[in-house]
């Protein structure tokens, strides 16, 4: 090094560097519910620029088209209210799946829906109806956390079940036919997919428990 020039190091206190590394797992952690927000609220944006464009590829039910909207329905939203409406329960019932059984996350999420999805094609109420928003996901998450409390019995999911009960047990009544612009289809699908998904999910837990326990 010439004269004159000299290099610092900066040596970074070891509570700071412990509280990045936290940051860091957390992001890591709930990086799959971050991106699923974030792909709804890029979409709800290019649809406001396009003049609502894109709510033409939702669930159409029992039309050859509308099957496109199984994948797609839960990215599209109305408008900013309807999106924002979906976020917060989204982030939180989202959240608490990936911190008590995260390796079922993205199995519970594909399942909602496409299971929920197809059964609002096949069964709700048809065109001009549109079909889409992430609330048909939202009551899957709900469900299956509700339902895993139940047949698993353990303290921690029966917490997780107490929690989200309290928070949103309210929302049940969104599977009734109270509001005829909303989609009570997609939500009482979605809740039916999230409580197969859990009850299911057990069963099979269970019969693995059993035979390796007959090895």
């Amino acid at each position: 090094m010439s004269e004159g020039v000299s290099a610092a190091v900066f040596v970074m206190p070891a509570p700071q560097k412990a509280g990045i590394a936290m940051k860091d797992r957390a992001l890591k952690k709930f990086s799959p519910i971050l991106g699923i927000v974030a792909v709804i609220w890029i979409v709800v944006l290019v649809n406001l620029v396009t003049g609502n464009a894109l709510v033409q590829f939702g669930i159409v039910p029992r039309t050859l088209s509308g099957l496109i909207g199984v994948p797609l329905a839960p990215f599209l939203h109305f408008g900013l209210v309807h999106a924002f409406s979906n976020t917060l329960p989204l982030l939180v019932l989202g959240g608490l799946l990936l911190m008590t059984n995260g390796s079922r996350f993205w199995h519970v999420t594909i399942v909602a829906i496409l299971g929920g999805g197809l059964l609002t094609w096949a069964l709700a109420r048809g065109a001009p109806n549109v079909h889409l928003g992430a609330s048909g996901l939202v009551f899957a998450y709900f469900g299956y956390l509700v339902t895993r409390g139940i047949v698993e019995r353990s303290v921690s999911a029966l917490a997780v079940t107490g929690v989200v009960v309290l928070l949103y047990g309210g929302m049940i009544w969104g599977i009734l036919p109270t509001r005829p612009f909303v989609s009570f289809e997609s939500h009482l699908f979605g809740f039916i997919v999230g409580i197969a998904t859990a009850w299911f999910g057990a069963r099979d837990r269970d019969e693995e428990k059993e035979e390796e326990e007959a090895l």
